[in-house]
């Protein structure tokens, strides 16, 4: 299965919060699985990833307009039993009818008929967290959900601030789980790493990370900053659950893998090294768009919060 790369022992499991659960320190990331070359590869990327010890199944219910769900379930056939399966729901301030029609939606897609994770996906607007836990809000369909069944843990995702983030735990909900960017360049701006993740820690809430390589390692400006090898792996070495990456082909899952088999953390004076390093390149937040605008605002949520599509943005 692992061709002409080879791989040094297994992908660390670690403890997804007070769930009772483990999960594989490395996360397979829904959106880009939607945005592979091909179904085919797609299929393919799943089957090996699981194959390899990927336990974690990150997906959201507008990823792709409902292809990165379609393709996951897919390739997790006759692997279901093997994986811890997450997708979110994306509601967006909208009602709890709206929140469980889209859960039908996404089991349908998953091929599945629960899920082991539904998160509500992307808290990022400043009254996110007021429309989220209104009467007949989302939280209400999580907990119907739960009681029937149909989700066995629950939780939320965000990218924009650290104290939406805060805002959301001060309803002191009994959430599973909280996804939150984690990355070198965080560490020192507007950071989650620092504000949120010993919130959750001290809560028991099993944080999964994401956003590992900020999106923007691909500048060959940032490539001489840091290599995707030392920013996976400091990720990777945060207090978290797993890690959620982008993997859009089997070449970087390939990659992806030979992090993560035997993989071994960083000592922490190797972590306050990269964090040194990026400092001043991470102090303007240009490495972090989605922190500083509106680059990974979904357009549904931009709609369901009144405004305008990024295309109707004049330049």
């Amino acid at each position: 299965m692992t061709g002409s790369y080879k791989l040094s022992g297994e992908i660390p499991r670690r403890p997804l919060g007070k769930t009772g659960v483990q999960v594989s320190a490395l996360g397979l990331g829904g959106f880009h699985l939607g945005i592979a070359k091909s179904e085919e590869e797609a299929i393919r990327i799943v089957q090996e990833a699981v194959d390899m010890g990927v336990t974690f199944m990150d997906n959201a219910w507008e990823y792709n307009d409902g292809r990165s769900e379609e393709w996951m379930g897919k390739g997790l056939q006759g692997r279901r039993d093997k994986v811890f399966l997450m997708t979110k729901v994306c509601t967006h301030g909208r009602d709890r009818k709206t929140a469980l029609q889209q859960l039908e939606q996404s089991l349908r897609r998953l091929r599945t008929d629960y899920l082991d994770l539904w998160q509500i996906h992307e808290v990022v607007y400043e009254n996110d967290p007021e429309l989220h836990f209104a009467r007949d809000g989302v939280v209400e369909a999580l907990d119907q959900a739960k009681r029937e069944g149909k989700v066995r843990f629950v939780g939320f995702t965000g990218h924009k601030s650290p104290a939406i983030h805060l805002k959301m735990l001060s309803y002191n909900y009994p959430f599973d789980t909280c996804q939150l960017p984690l990355n070198c360049f965080d560490a020192t701006f507007r950071s989650f790493e620092q504000q949120v993740l010993p919130e959750l820690n001290r809560r028991g809430i099993g944080a999964i990370g994401m956003k590992s390589l900020t999106g923007r390692l691909t500048v060959p400006a940032v490539k001489k900053i840091i290599s995707v090898t030392e920013a996976l792996r400091y990720a990777m070495s945060l207090p978290v659950a797993t890690t959620v990456s982008g993997i859009n082909s089997l070449e970087i899952l390939h990659q992806n893998l030979q992090i993560a088999c035997g993989f071994t953390p960083m000592t922490p004076e190797e972590m306050e090294a990269i964090r040194a390093r990026c400092r001043l390149y991470a102090a303007d937040g240009h490495l972090e768009l989605y922190k500083t605008t509106l680059v990974h605002e979904g357009p549904i949520g931009r709609i369901q919060h009144g405004f305008p599509s990024r295309e109707e943005i004049p330049a």
